[in-house]
């Protein structure tokens, strides 16, 4: 059986120590603010980042470095046959489809998964590729389960101020303000490649309803199959608000009463576009023992 390394990067939330604790290598995002660079969970914290977000200070995301990512594999390879690497979806950011191209030079030893990923759902594909691993799957093979399970995921999210879209460009300043005035609460999806509009309703008691109407309805029209047979994951996330999110989880939880949920901080990727405050759901269906490629 071959030894395989799996590898992902730090907008799946897991951190460096829970990483060590899984067996999982991560590799750190970087961030430009006010033209200093840093690394997620290396020289970054999740307080210094919204104190810095708070601030209005210049956040920028960037890919790793070329050199950067080889580095670890390198390493890895050291000791592993193979690398199963999963990195954030391809339509959030291009370092999924360079680290496709720096994969290219490792005549196979090295499998870039591209399944449309990031946050907790991200999470739950390394949890996938761990079990797949364990089971003896080669990176290939993981890759390809993974990858025929791309769209198999939702997430929903709210968001406290319009600010950070504003400031991003993806509503207009009057639009904003208008928002404001009115109370608007964005809900936000991300099904596959893109982060998109969901809804628009007035407080943020009224989008949480909206996000949890937003699961049932994926239950009830995509995943009635797995929701029955028990293999549908649902996991939380929120944006530096943990006593907000310790709320929302009960509120899920009564909604679907005797399942277990994972509740952990979004990417900060994802905050840097919504700020702090957001809370989000999400469903996955999760990969089961012997499964085939």
């Amino acid at each position: 059986m071959k030894k395989i390394a799996v590898v992902t990067d730090s907008n799946s939330g897991i951190t460096q120590a829970v990483g060590k604790e899984m067996g999982v290598a991560v590799l750190p995002m970087p961030f430009y603010i006010n033209e200093a660079l840093y690394f997620e969970e290396i020289t970054l914290s999740q307080e210094e980042f919204y104190r810095h977000l708070e601030a209005d200070a210049d956040i920028s995301t960037s890919q790793p470095a070329p050199g950067d990512v080889t580095d670890l594999w390198d390493r890895l390879l050291a000791d592993h046959d193979e690398i199963v690497y999963i990195p954030m979806s391809s339509g959030l950011s291009s370092s999924c489809q360079s680290a496709r191209m720096l994969a290219e030079g490792y005549e196979g030893r090295v499998q870039v998964v591209n399944n449309q990923r990031i946050s907790i759902t991200q999470r739950r594909a390394v949890l996938d590729a761990l079990l797949l691993a364990k089971e003896g799957k080669d990176a290939a093979q993981i890759r390809e389960i993974l990858e025929r399970r791309r769209f198999e995921s939702s997430i929903y999210i709210t968001l406290e101020t319009l600010k950070y879209l504003k400031k991003g460009g993806r509503i207009t300043p009057a639009a904003a303000a208008i928002g404001t005035v009115l109370n608007l609460k964005p809900v936000l999806q991300i099904q596959g490649e893109k982060l998109d509009a969901y809804a628009k309703v007035r407080g943020k008691k009224a989008a949480r309803h909206a996000m949890l109407e937003a699961i049932r309805k994926d239950i009830r029209d995509r995943f009635p199959r797995q929701w029955a047979a028990g293999t549908l994951e649902i996991d939380l996330a929120y944006s530096g608000n943990p006593e907000e999110a310790q709320d929302w989880r009960a509120e899920v939880a009564a909604a679907f009463p005797g399942k277990e949920m994972f509740v952990d901080p979004l990417s900060l990727s994802v905050s840097c576009h919504i700020g702090c405050g957001a809370l989000a759901v999400a469903c996955t269906v999760a990969v089961q023992p012997g499964e085939e490629a």
